[in-house]
């Protein structure tokens, strides 16, 4: 079994919610269980009440095309307008 890395994503809803987890739960369901582990969210105030997500995902670190394939993912959830990779760490 090779190396682990954390990839912070951030994604962006479609419009002002309320309500976060809900697109959190609904991105989990997306991803494939035997690849990527949510280890934790938090909200991102951007600007006047909207809010992005940090999603802090565990991943193969030798996975082919790196985060392409977990960006497409979670961009394939509906209420998710787009991600932007925040940043990528390795676990030892």
């Amino acid at each position: 079994m090779g190396a682990k890395v954390v990839a912070v994503i951030r994604a962006y809803p479609k419009g002002v919610v309320e309500n976060l987890e809900k697109i959190v739960n609904k991105i989990v369901e997306a991803l494939p269980k035997d690849k990527y582990a949510l280890l934790k969210w938090e909200p991102v105030d951007i600007a006047f009440g909207y809010r992005a997500i940090d999603l802090y995902i565990m991943m193969p670190e030798e996975l082919e095309g790196g985060t392409e394939e977990l960006e497409e993912k979670i961009k394939s959830v509906e209420d998710v307008e787009n991600v932007d990779v925040q940043y990528i760490t390795r676990v030892l």
